[in-house]
């Protein structure tokens, strides 16, 4: 059955047709949104790391300048004269 010349069913489709075009540029805007997210959250995780990384060589200079530190004090220690006071 026509309508003016057109099918009933035509409206129907192109609600369709509009719906699903709107769909699309919602799905499109929610993945940009997700893309910049996505991007932000791996920037963070880059600074993270190059902080853990920092921290990481902080704790092994600490290390190696207790490990010297000890040394120096063993050798300090061998080198005095047990009899002489220390101050």
């Amino acid at each position: 059955m026509a309508h003016n010349g057109r099918p009933l069913l035509r409206p129907h489709i192109d609600a369709y047709r509009r719906a699903l075009d709107e769909a699309r540029g919602d799905l499109s805007v929610m993945n940009f949104q997700h893309e910049c997210r996505l991007a932000d959250l791996l920037r963070q995780l880059d600074e993270v790391r190059a902080e853990l990384d920092a921290l990481k060589d902080a704790v092994r200079r600490r290390v190696a300048a207790e490990r010297e530190l000890a040394n120096l004090r063993a050798l300090r220690e061998a080198e005095r004269d047990p009899t002489m006071r220390l101050h």
